[in-house]
């Protein structure tokens, strides 16, 4: 499984808006994509405009080819787009250890 994460900063007083954009984007565009197993997206507290973003591939190729290289994705970036200050920064990872749950949720 990778791990894609997106460190996504928006546009100041917009933060409303972008939750609900996020959530809708991610429950109707990417999680009907090929190898998606979930997600999560996390706020700033600290920090308001900035969001992460996490979303469990099965394969890498299922995300930067699959995903990325399909239509679905320029509909994605149109939910979520409007809102971005500079572009996300992204990158995956593999699992080295984990808790047998995870706090909060």
């Amino acid at each position: 499984m990778i791990l894609e994460l997106a460190d996504i900063r928006i546009q100041p007083g917009r933060q409303a808006e972008f939750d609900a954009a996020i959530v809708r984007g991610v429950e109707t565009v990417i999680a009907h994509a090929k190898g998606f197993c979930g997600y999560r997206i996390n706020k700033g507290v600290e920090s308001p405009e900035r969001y992460l973003l996490m979303i469990f591939w099965a394969t890498l190729e299922d995300h930067m080819v699959g995903f990325r290289q399909s239509e679905a994705f320029a509909e994605w970036r149109g939910i979520v787009g409007p809102f971005f200050a500079t572009a996300p920064q992204v990158e995956h990872y593999t699992l080295l250890a984990k808790s047998v749950e995870t706090p909060g949720h």
